[in-house]
Protein backbone atom coordinates (compact mmCIF):
# COMPACT_ATOMS: atom_id res chain seq x y z
CA UNK A 1 0.00 0.00 0.00
CA UNK A 2 1.83 3.13 -0.76
CA UNK A 3 0.27 6.59 -0.03
CA UNK A 4 2.52 8.12 -2.14
CA UNK A 5 1.49 11.52 -0.53
CA UNK A 6 4.62 13.30 -2.19
CA UNK A 7 4.46 13.92 -5.89
CA UNK A 8 8.41 12.67 -7.17
CA UNK A 9 8.29 14.41 -10.64
CA UNK A 10 7.94 17.66 -8.90
CA UNK A 11 8.68 19.08 -5.84
CA UNK A 12 5.60 19.89 -4.15
CA UNK A 13 5.43 23.48 -1.83
CA UNK A 14 4.70 22.34 1.88
CA UNK A 15 2.79 24.73 4.07
CA UNK A 16 3.11 23.33 8.03
CA UNK A 17 1.18 24.00 10.48
CA UNK A 18 0.83 23.01 14.38
CA UNK A 19 -1.01 23.49 17.21
CA UNK A 20 1.01 24.49 20.60
CA UNK A 21 -1.00 23.22 23.42
CA UNK A 22 2.12 23.13 25.84
CA UNK A 23 2.66 19.49 26.01
CA UNK A 24 6.01 19.72 24.26
CA UNK A 25 8.23 22.33 22.41
CA UNK A 26 6.37 23.17 19.59
CA UNK A 27 9.13 25.03 17.97
CA UNK A 28 11.45 21.95 17.99
CA UNK A 29 8.77 19.60 16.90
CA UNK A 30 8.05 22.47 13.79
CA UNK A 31 11.54 22.16 13.01
CA UNK A 32 11.54 18.30 13.08
CA UNK A 33 8.45 18.47 10.90
CA UNK A 34 10.25 20.39 8.67
CA UNK A 35 13.19 17.97 8.17
CA UNK A 36 10.68 15.18 7.48
CA UNK A 37 8.84 17.41 4.88
CA UNK A 38 12.53 17.44 3.00
CA UNK A 39 13.00 14.11 3.15
CA UNK A 40 10.06 13.18 1.59
CA UNK A 41 10.80 15.67 -1.10
CA UNK A 42 9.02 18.72 -0.19
CA UNK A 43 9.50 22.61 -0.53
CA UNK A 44 8.65 24.17 2.88
CA UNK A 45 7.35 27.57 1.99
CA UNK A 46 5.61 28.24 5.53
CA UNK A 47 5.23 27.60 8.79
CA UNK A 48 2.13 28.34 11.40
CA UNK A 49 1.77 27.85 14.81
CA UNK A 50 -1.06 28.81 16.61
CA UNK A 51 -1.26 28.83 20.79
CA UNK A 52 -4.60 26.89 22.15
CA UNK A 53 -5.15 25.15 25.19
CA UNK A 54 -6.56 22.13 23.31
CA UNK A 55 -6.52 20.95 19.15
CA UNK A 56 -9.29 22.15 17.65
CA UNK A 57 -12.07 19.20 17.25
CA UNK A 58 -13.40 20.27 13.66
CA UNK A 59 -10.28 21.58 11.61
CA UNK A 60 -7.34 21.34 14.14
CA UNK A 61 -6.60 25.10 14.16
CA UNK A 62 -9.05 27.52 15.35
CA UNK A 63 -11.41 29.20 12.33
CA UNK A 64 -9.47 32.28 12.21
CA UNK A 65 -5.97 30.41 11.61
CA UNK A 66 -8.27 28.24 9.28
CA UNK A 67 -9.02 31.29 7.25
CA UNK A 68 -5.09 32.32 7.54
CA UNK A 69 -3.83 29.17 6.05
CA UNK A 70 -6.23 29.34 3.30
CA UNK A 71 -5.13 32.83 1.96
CA UNK A 72 -1.43 31.61 2.28
CA UNK A 73 -2.26 28.37 0.00
CA UNK A 74 -4.01 30.70 -2.49
CA UNK A 75 -0.87 33.48 -2.57
CA UNK A 76 1.64 30.88 -2.56
CA UNK A 77 0.31 28.20 -4.94
CA UNK A 78 0.94 25.65 -1.72
CA UNK A 79 0.17 22.10 -2.65
CA UNK A 80 0.20 20.11 0.70
CA UNK A 81 -0.51 20.93 4.13
CA UNK A 82 1.56 19.25 6.52
CA UNK A 83 -0.26 19.23 10.29
CA UNK A 84 2.34 18.38 13.17
CA UNK A 85 -0.10 16.04 15.07
CA UNK A 86 -2.77 12.75 14.50
CA UNK A 87 -5.63 14.15 12.44
CA UNK A 88 -9.10 12.88 12.24
CA UNK A 89 -10.81 12.03 8.73
CA UNK A 90 -13.50 15.00 9.83
CA UNK A 91 -10.34 17.53 10.21
CA UNK A 92 -9.21 16.52 7.08
CA UNK A 93 -11.92 16.94 5.13
CA UNK A 94 -12.61 20.01 6.50
CA UNK A 95 -9.47 21.65 5.95
CA UNK A 96 -9.20 20.71 2.72
CA UNK A 97 -12.43 21.78 1.80
CA UNK A 98 -11.50 25.37 2.97
CA UNK A 99 -8.21 25.65 1.40
CA UNK A 100 -8.39 23.31 -1.76
CA UNK A 101 -5.17 21.84 -0.47
CA UNK A 102 -4.42 18.18 -0.08
CA UNK A 103 -3.65 17.87 3.39
CA UNK A 104 -1.55 14.99 5.15
CA UNK A 105 -0.48 14.70 9.45
CA UNK A 106 2.34 13.67 10.56
CA UNK A 107 2.41 10.01 11.18
CA UNK A 108 1.24 9.68 7.33
CA UNK A 109 4.33 11.77 6.07
CA UNK A 110 6.57 9.75 8.48
CA UNK A 111 4.41 6.36 7.15
CA UNK A 112 5.25 7.65 3.38
CA UNK A 113 8.94 8.20 4.49
CA UNK A 114 9.29 4.68 5.95
CA UNK A 115 7.32 2.91 2.22
CA UNK A 116 10.40 4.82 0.35
CA UNK A 117 13.08 3.42 2.60
CA UNK A 118 12.51 -0.32 3.38
CA UNK A 119 14.39 -2.39 1.23
CA UNK A 120 13.96 -5.88 2.73
CA UNK A 121 10.67 -7.74 2.64
CA UNK A 122 10.52 -7.67 6.60
CA UNK A 123 10.74 -4.03 6.69
CA UNK A 124 8.33 -3.77 3.35
CA UNK A 125 5.79 -5.72 5.52
CA UNK A 126 6.48 -3.80 8.18
CA UNK A 127 5.54 -0.38 7.07
CA UNK A 128 2.19 -1.83 4.94
CA UNK A 129 1.21 -3.17 8.52
CA UNK A 130 1.35 0.85 9.81
CA UNK A 131 0.15 2.43 7.20
CA UNK A 132 -3.04 -0.50 6.64
CA UNK A 133 -3.81 0.13 10.75
CA UNK A 134 -3.58 3.54 10.79
CA UNK A 135 -5.72 3.56 7.87
CA UNK A 136 -8.39 1.71 8.92
CA UNK A 137 -10.16 3.94 11.32
CA UNK A 138 -10.03 6.60 8.77
CA UNK A 139 -11.99 4.70 6.34
CA UNK A 140 -15.05 7.13 5.36
CA UNK A 141 -17.84 6.51 3.06
CA UNK A 142 -19.77 8.54 0.90
CA UNK A 143 -23.87 7.90 1.78
CA UNK A 144 -25.47 5.61 -0.07
CA UNK A 145 -23.73 5.73 -3.54
CA UNK A 146 -21.21 3.43 -1.81
CA UNK A 147 -23.87 0.55 -1.52
CA UNK A 148 -23.86 -1.92 -3.99
CA UNK A 149 -26.40 -4.83 -4.35
CA UNK A 150 -25.44 -8.57 -3.68
CA UNK A 151 -26.29 -11.12 -6.16
CA UNK A 152 -27.78 -14.97 -5.49
CA UNK A 153 -30.52 -15.71 -3.41
CA UNK A 154 -29.45 -14.53 0.44
CA UNK A 155 -27.87 -12.07 -0.58
CA UNK A 156 -31.29 -9.12 -2.01
CA UNK A 157 -31.67 -6.09 -0.04
CA UNK A 158 -29.01 -3.28 0.03
CA UNK A 159 -26.00 -5.51 0.49
CA UNK A 160 -22.91 -4.30 1.94
CA UNK A 161 -21.56 -1.02 1.57
CA UNK A 162 -18.14 -0.35 -0.26
CA UNK A 163 -16.72 1.12 3.03
CA UNK A 164 -17.61 -1.97 5.16
CA UNK A 165 -16.33 -4.13 2.08
CA UNK A 166 -13.21 -1.96 2.05
CA UNK A 167 -12.46 -2.45 6.17
CA UNK A 168 -13.34 -6.14 5.51
CA UNK A 169 -10.82 -6.31 2.84
CA UNK A 170 -7.44 -4.25 4.99
CA UNK A 171 -8.72 -6.19 8.07
CA UNK A 172 -7.51 -9.30 5.84
CA UNK A 173 -4.49 -7.90 4.60
CA UNK A 174 -3.48 -6.99 8.46
CA UNK A 175 -3.82 -10.68 9.22
CA UNK A 176 -2.11 -11.61 6.15
CA UNK A 177 0.78 -9.51 6.94
CA UNK A 178 0.81 -10.27 10.65
CA UNK A 179 1.08 -14.22 9.56
CA UNK A 180 4.33 -13.29 7.38
CA UNK A 181 5.73 -11.30 10.01
CA UNK A 182 5.18 -14.25 12.88
CA UNK A 183 7.39 -16.10 10.54
CA UNK A 184 9.72 -13.75 9.67
CA UNK A 185 10.08 -13.62 13.78
CA UNK A 186 10.61 -17.48 13.96
CA UNK A 187 13.76 -17.36 11.72
CA UNK A 188 15.31 -14.43 13.87
CA UNK A 189 14.73 -16.14 17.06
CA UNK A 190 16.71 -19.24 15.57
CA UNK A 191 19.69 -17.00 14.59
CA UNK A 192 19.37 -15.17 18.32
CA UNK A 193 19.18 -18.51 19.81
CA UNK A 194 22.01 -19.74 17.35
CA UNK A 195 24.43 -16.71 17.91
CA UNK A 196 23.70 -17.27 21.87
CA UNK A 197 24.35 -20.89 21.43
CA UNK A 198 27.80 -20.64 19.69
CA UNK A 199 28.55 -17.38 22.16
CA UNK A 200 28.39 -14.79 20.09
CA UNK A 201 28.44 -11.44 21.81
CA UNK A 202 26.31 -8.63 20.28
CA UNK A 203 26.24 -5.38 20.15
CA UNK A 204 23.58 -3.01 18.97
CA UNK A 205 23.48 0.66 18.07
CA UNK A 206 20.37 2.75 18.53
CA UNK A 207 19.49 6.14 18.61
CA UNK A 208 17.79 9.41 17.02
CA UNK A 209 17.19 9.13 13.07
CA UNK A 210 20.43 11.45 11.71
CA UNK A 211 22.81 10.74 14.40
CA UNK A 212 25.49 9.25 11.93
CA UNK A 213 24.58 5.31 13.45
CA UNK A 214 25.06 4.15 9.63
CA UNK A 215 28.40 6.44 9.41
CA UNK A 216 29.70 4.64 12.37
CA UNK A 217 28.82 1.18 11.51
CA UNK A 218 30.70 1.89 8.43
CA UNK A 219 33.64 3.08 10.50
CA UNK A 220 33.79 0.48 12.55
CA UNK A 221 33.43 -2.38 10.06
CA UNK A 222 32.85 -1.10 6.32
CA UNK A 223 29.47 -2.48 6.03
CA UNK A 224 28.83 -0.40 3.26
CA UNK A 225 25.62 0.89 5.03
CA UNK A 226 23.65 4.02 2.72
CA UNK A 227 25.02 7.21 4.21
CA UNK A 228 22.51 10.08 4.02
CA UNK A 229 21.88 13.48 5.48
CA UNK A 230 18.69 12.53 5.52
CA UNK A 231 15.68 11.31 8.62
CA UNK A 232 15.36 7.49 8.46
CA UNK A 233 18.20 6.78 5.23
CA UNK A 234 18.00 3.46 6.62
CA UNK A 235 15.35 1.19 8.21
CA UNK A 236 16.21 -1.98 7.72
CA UNK A 237 18.74 -3.82 10.59
CA UNK A 238 22.44 -4.52 9.29
CA UNK A 239 24.56 -7.18 10.74
CA UNK A 240 28.38 -7.01 10.78
CA UNK A 241 31.03 -8.92 12.44
CA UNK A 242 33.50 -6.73 14.61
CA UNK A 243 37.02 -7.28 16.03
CA UNK A 244 37.63 -5.67 19.10
CA UNK A 245 40.96 -4.38 20.38
CA UNK A 246 41.56 -7.73 22.32
CA UNK A 247 41.00 -9.93 18.89
CA UNK A 248 37.51 -10.60 20.39
CA UNK A 249 35.25 -10.82 17.27
CA UNK A 250 31.56 -9.94 18.44
CA UNK A 251 28.19 -8.90 16.24
CA UNK A 252 27.43 -5.41 15.69
CA UNK A 253 23.90 -4.56 14.76
CA UNK A 254 22.42 -1.32 13.06
CA UNK A 255 18.74 -0.20 13.97
CA UNK A 256 16.15 2.01 12.67
CA UNK A 257 16.70 5.01 14.13
CA UNK A 258 13.97 7.08 16.69
CA UNK A 259 12.19 9.82 16.45
CA UNK A 260 10.59 12.27 18.83
CA UNK A 261 7.09 11.37 19.35
CA UNK A 262 7.36 8.66 17.36
CA UNK A 263 4.02 7.20 16.07
CA UNK A 264 3.03 3.82 18.03
CA UNK A 265 1.72 2.31 15.12
CA UNK A 266 5.24 2.17 13.45
CA UNK A 267 6.69 1.02 17.30
CA UNK A 268 4.04 -1.73 16.98
CA UNK A 269 4.70 -2.77 13.12
CA UNK A 270 8.83 -2.29 13.53
CA UNK A 271 9.22 -3.87 17.08
CA UNK A 272 10.69 -7.13 15.99
CA UNK A 273 13.56 -4.94 14.21
CA UNK A 274 13.89 -2.49 17.25
CA UNK A 275 13.73 -5.59 19.63
CA UNK A 276 17.31 -6.79 17.88
CA UNK A 277 18.57 -4.68 20.78
CA UNK A 278 16.30 -6.48 23.34
CA UNK A 279 19.04 -9.34 22.66
CA UNK A 280 22.25 -7.52 23.10
CA UNK A 281 24.72 -7.80 24.99
CA UNK A 282 26.02 -3.72 24.53
CA UNK A 283 23.76 -1.10 23.75
CA UNK A 284 25.41 2.01 21.86
CA UNK A 285 22.93 5.04 21.76
CA UNK A 286 24.48 7.85 19.46
CA UNK A 287 23.19 11.45 19.30
CA UNK A 288 24.39 14.31 17.65
CA UNK A 289 26.60 16.25 20.04
CA UNK A 290 26.48 19.64 17.59
CA UNK A 291 22.41 19.19 18.01
CA UNK A 292 20.59 21.68 20.60
CA UNK A 293 18.12 18.11 21.37
CA UNK A 294 21.01 16.26 22.36
CA UNK A 295 20.01 15.39 25.71
CA UNK A 296 16.54 15.32 24.52
CA UNK A 297 17.23 12.73 21.70
CA UNK A 298 19.22 10.73 24.49
CA UNK A 299 16.15 10.35 26.52
CA UNK A 300 13.78 9.58 23.76
CA UNK A 301 16.02 6.55 22.59
CA UNK A 302 16.12 5.36 26.31
CA UNK A 303 12.03 5.68 26.93
CA UNK A 304 11.59 4.08 24.19
CA UNK A 305 14.23 1.11 24.38
CA UNK A 306 12.65 0.68 28.13
CA UNK A 307 9.19 0.23 26.58
CA UNK A 308 10.75 -2.68 24.50
CA UNK A 309 11.16 -4.79 27.88
CA UNK A 310 8.56 -5.97 29.89
CA UNK A 311 9.32 -4.36 33.32
CA UNK A 312 10.59 -0.91 31.54
CA UNK A 313 14.42 -1.51 32.89
CA UNK A 314 17.04 -1.99 29.95
CA UNK A 315 19.12 -4.68 31.61
CA UNK A 316 22.13 -4.27 29.64
CA UNK A 317 25.14 -2.43 29.78
CA UNK A 318 24.26 1.65 27.45
CA UNK A 319 27.40 3.45 26.37
CA UNK A 320 26.45 6.87 25.09
CA UNK A 321 28.02 8.22 22.09
CA UNK A 322 28.44 11.44 21.48
CA UNK A 323 28.98 11.24 17.52
CA UNK A 324 29.65 14.50 15.54
CA UNK A 325 32.29 15.89 18.06
CA UNK A 326 34.71 17.25 15.17
CA UNK A 327 31.95 20.02 14.38
CA UNK A 328 30.16 20.14 18.03
CA UNK A 329 32.12 22.53 19.95
CA UNK A 330 30.85 21.91 23.26
CA UNK A 331 30.82 18.06 23.56
CA UNK A 332 32.76 17.87 26.59
CA UNK A 333 30.06 20.21 28.33
CA UNK A 334 27.10 18.30 26.68
CA UNK A 335 28.78 15.28 28.34
CA UNK A 336 29.30 16.49 31.69
CA UNK A 337 25.89 18.28 31.62
CA UNK A 338 24.14 14.93 30.95
CA UNK A 339 25.37 13.38 34.27
CA UNK A 340 24.25 10.08 33.77
CA UNK A 341 25.77 6.93 35.21
CA UNK A 342 26.14 5.33 31.87
CA UNK A 343 29.83 5.50 29.89
CA UNK A 344 29.71 8.35 27.68
CA UNK A 345 32.04 8.36 24.85
CA UNK A 346 32.91 11.49 22.80
CA UNK A 347 33.68 10.26 19.12
CA UNK A 348 33.49 11.72 15.32
CA UNK A 349 32.18 8.47 12.95
CA UNK A 350 33.31 10.55 10.14
CA UNK A 351 37.04 11.60 10.69
CA UNK A 352 37.31 8.50 13.19
CA UNK A 353 38.21 10.61 16.09
CA UNK A 354 37.42 8.69 19.54
CA UNK A 355 36.65 5.36 17.98
CA UNK A 356 39.65 3.36 19.29
CA UNK A 357 38.22 4.64 22.91
CA UNK A 358 34.90 3.47 21.94
CA UNK A 359 35.88 -0.22 21.28
CA UNK A 360 37.87 -0.20 24.41
CA UNK A 361 34.75 1.07 26.06
CA UNK A 362 32.48 -1.70 24.43
CA UNK A 363 35.06 -4.31 25.50
CA UNK A 364 35.34 -3.32 29.06
CA UNK A 365 31.07 -3.39 28.85
CA UNK A 366 30.95 -6.51 27.59
CA UNK A 367 30.47 -9.82 29.81
CA UNK A 368 34.09 -10.80 30.49
CA UNK A 369 34.56 -14.23 28.26
CA UNK A 370 38.34 -13.67 27.49
CA UNK A 371 41.38 -13.49 29.88
CA UNK A 372 45.24 -12.75 29.09
CA UNK A 373 47.28 -15.81 29.91
CA UNK A 374 50.87 -17.23 29.79
CA UNK A 375 50.93 -20.98 29.03
CA UNK A 376 53.51 -23.36 28.86
CA UNK A 377 52.65 -25.76 26.11
CA UNK A 378 54.59 -29.11 25.67
CA UNK A 379 55.57 -30.01 22.42
CA UNK A 380 53.14 -32.97 21.61
CA UNK A 381 49.98 -31.06 22.17
CA UNK A 382 50.48 -28.59 19.10
CA UNK A 383 46.55 -28.82 18.43
CA UNK A 384 46.52 -26.39 22.19
CA UNK A 385 48.26 -24.02 20.37
CA UNK A 386 46.95 -23.91 17.09
CA UNK A 387 43.49 -23.55 18.85
CA UNK A 388 45.03 -20.59 20.73
CA UNK A 389 46.22 -19.02 17.48
CA UNK A 390 43.00 -19.35 15.46
CA UNK A 391 40.53 -18.55 18.63
CA UNK A 392 43.25 -16.32 20.77
CA UNK A 393 45.00 -13.53 20.01
CA UNK A 394 48.89 -14.37 20.64
CA UNK A 395 50.72 -11.37 22.34
CA UNK A 396 54.51 -13.51 22.32
CA UNK A 397 55.40 -16.88 21.74
CA UNK A 398 59.47 -18.31 22.52
CA UNK A 399 60.09 -22.23 22.19
CA UNK A 400 62.14 -23.16 24.98
CA UNK A 401 63.47 -26.65 26.12
CA UNK A 402 60.33 -27.57 28.23
CA UNK A 403 57.85 -26.37 25.62
CA UNK A 404 56.16 -23.42 24.08
CA UNK A 405 55.52 -20.27 26.26
CA UNK A 406 52.54 -18.71 24.81
CA UNK A 407 51.58 -15.12 26.54
CA UNK A 408 47.65 -14.79 24.51
CA UNK A 409 44.26 -13.60 25.12
CA UNK A 410 41.77 -16.60 24.91
CA UNK A 411 38.25 -17.67 25.67
CA UNK A 412 37.67 -18.10 29.50
CA UNK A 413 35.50 -21.64 28.85
CA UNK A 414 38.88 -22.29 26.70
CA UNK A 415 41.24 -21.87 29.46
CA UNK A 416 38.97 -24.43 31.99
CA UNK A 417 40.28 -27.43 29.74
CA UNK A 418 44.01 -26.15 29.22
CA UNK A 419 44.12 -25.13 33.03
CA UNK A 420 46.96 -27.67 33.44
CA UNK A 421 49.28 -25.69 31.07
CA UNK A 422 48.68 -21.98 32.42
CA UNK A 423 52.27 -20.60 33.98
Amino acid sequence: MDLDIINEEKQEKALLIAVDTGDYDAEVSMAELGELAKTAGAEVVGEMIQKRPTIEAAAFVGKGRLEEIAEFCENNDVDLIIADGELTPVQVRNIEDRTDTRVVDRTTLILDIFAGRARSKEGKLQVELAQLKYSLPRLTGKGTSLSRLGGGIGTRGPGETKLESDKRHIRRKIQYIKEELADVEKRRNMQHSRRKKNGVQVVAIVGYTNAGKSTLMNRLTDAGVLQEDKLFATLDPTARKLYLPDGQQIMIVDTVGFISRLPHQLVDAFRSTLEEATFADVILNVCDASSDECHNHIRTTNEILEGLFDDGIIPVPVINVFNKCDIAQTAEDKIYFYGSGSPCVKISAKTGEGVDELLLAIQNALPQTRKRVKLLIPFDKGSVAAKIRQDGVVHSEEYTENGLVIEATAEISYLDTIKDYII
